[in-house]
C-alpha cells in the first residue's frame, strides 16, 4: 500500500469513527431491563406492611416496617455517626434471631423513642419474644431503630419532655398496610438529600425465578444524587421504565473531587440514609447479614459520596421466609444473586425518594424537580 493510499484509508477510518461516535452520542441510552412488583414498593414482598406518620409543625415522622410475623433480620452499619437501637441485637452470635418490626425516624437521638412506642403497643398485644410465658410476664417485642438527622430543618423543636415520636410510630403501625407515600412522608419527611429535599423511596424487583426482592430508604445524605450540571439520577443505569424520571443516563460523569449537588457544609452526626430491604426468600441469619452487606453498595451506586464520616449510614434486613431455595448445592450463589439485585433496588429507591420529594407547605428549598 502507497503513502497516498495509506493516508486515504486512515482518513477514511477517521471519518468513520467520528460517524460512530456522532451516531453513538445520539443514540438513546441503554435503559436496564428488569420487572417490579406489582407496586413497586417493599410491600411487594410477602408479608411486609409499610405505617408512616409525620408532624408537619415539627418537619419530622416515622416509618415503621412490620413483619406479619417475625422475620429473620440483620443490620449492617456503615456510616460514621449513627443513631441505633437494638442493633447489637441483630448480631449473628447473640441469641434471638427474629425481629417482628423495623422502625425508621427522624428526630436523632429523639427518634429513638419510636421504637419504644411500638414495643409498647405489640407487647400489649401478646406479641414478641418470650422465655416461657410466665403469668403476668410481658413478652419483649423486638424492635432494631435507626434515626436520621432532621433537628435543623426548621420545624418547631420545642418539645421539651415530649417529643413527638412514640405518639408518631404509633399512629404509623396503626395505619400500616400495602400502599403507602413516597416523598415528604414518614421518616423522610424532614430529610435533606444533599442540597435537594430529600425523602421516602421505595421499589422492588421480582426475580426471573418469581423471588421478590424490595426496599425502603429514607435519603438524608450528605452527598449527591445527581450528577452535576444536572438533573440525571446517579442511580439511572439502574432504572426500569420512568420510574424516576425516564431521563436516561447520559450526562454521568463527574471528577473525583466534584461533590455536585451536596451539602456545601456537612457537620458529623446531622446526616443519614437508613434503609431496610426485604425478600420473601427463606435465608439464615448469616445469609441475611451477606444480604445487608451486599445490599449497601446500592447507596454507593445512588449517591456520591456516601459512607462518610458526617453519615449514620445503616441498613437492616429482613428475611420473611416464605420461599425455599430449593437446590441446597446453589444457596450461597442464590444469596449473591439476590444481594445484587437488593444494591439495584436500593439505588432505585433513593432516586424516587427525591424524585417524589416535595417542599414543606410554605417553604421554597430546591427539590429535584425544580433543578
Amino acid at each position: 500500500m502507497n503513502r497516498r493510499t495509506l493516508l486515504g484509508s486512515a482518513l477514511i477510518g477517521g471519518a468513520a469513527s467520528a460517524a460512530g461516535a456522532a451516531a453513538a452520542a445520539q443514540a438513546p441510552a441503554p435503559r436496564a431491563s428488569g420487572r417490579t412488583g406489582p407496586l413497586n414498593l417493599i410491600t411487594d414482598v410477602e408479608g411486609i406492611k409499610i405505617g408512616q406518620a409525620h408532624d408537619a409543625s415539627v418537619r419530622t415522622g416515622v416509618t415503621v416496617i412490620l413483619a406479619e410475623k417475625p422475620a429473620v433480620a440483620a443490620v449492617d452499619v456503615r456510616g460514621g455517626g449513627p443513631a441505633g437501637r437494638e442493633t447489637d441485637v441483630l448480631k449473628p452470635e447473640n441469641l434471638v434471631q427474629e425481629v417482628d418490626a423495623i422502625v425508621l425516624s427522624g428526630g436523632s437521638v429523639y427518634g429513638l423513642a419510636s421504637g419504644d412506642g411500638i414495643a409498647a403497643w405489640m407487647g400489649m398485644r401478646g406479641r414478641g419474644y418470650g422465655m416461657g410465658g410466665a403469668p403476668g410476664v410481658p413478652p419483649s417485642p423486638i424492635v432494631p431503630t435507626a434515626c436520621l438527622y432532621d433537628l435543623a430543618n426548621g420545624g418547631n423543636k420545642k418539645w421539651e419532655m415530649d417529643p413527638p415520636y412514640r405518639r408518631l410510630a404509633v399512629e404509623a403501625l396503626e395505619s400500616a398496610g400495602d400502599r403507602f407515600d413516597l416523598g415528604t412522608a414518614g421518616a423522610g419527611y424532614g430529610a435533606e438529600a444533599g442540597a435537594l429535599k430529600g425523602g421516602i423511596g421505595s421499589a422492588s424487583a421480582l426475580m426471573a425465578n418469581g423471588w421478590t426482592v424490595g426496599a425502603i430508604v429514607a435519603v438524608n445524605s450528605v452527598g449527591a444524587v445527581v450528577a452535576p450540571n444536572g438533573k440525571t439520577f446517579w442511580a439511572a443505569p439502574f432504572e426500569i421504565g420512568d420510574e424516576f424520571g425516564g431521563l436516561g443516563s447520559a450526562g454521568l460523569a463527574a471528577s473525583a473531587e466534584d461533590w455536585g449537588l451536596s451539602k456545601g457544609r456537612p457537620r458529623p452526626r446531622e446526616n443519614t440514609t437508613i434503609a431496610c430491604i426485604a425478600t420473601d426468600v427463606a435465608l439464615t441469619r448469616v445469609e441475611c447479614q451477606r444480604l445487608a452487606i451486599m445490599a449497601q453498595d446500592g447507596m454507593a451506586r445512588a449517591i456520591r459520596p456516601s459512607h462518610a464520616p458526617f453519615d449514620g449510614d445503616t441498613l437492616f434486613c429482613l428475611s420473611t421466609g416464605k420461599k425455599e431455595i430449593t437446590d441446597p448445592a446453589m444457596r450461597q450463589v442464590a444469596v449473591a444473586q439476590l444481594g445484587n439485585v437488593a444494591a439495584d433496588v436500593l439505588a432505585r429507591a433513593i432516586a424516587r425518594g427525591v424524585y417524589h420529594a416535595t417542599n414543606y407547605e410554605g417553604a421554597t428549598g430546591q427539590t429535584w424537580r425544580e433543578l
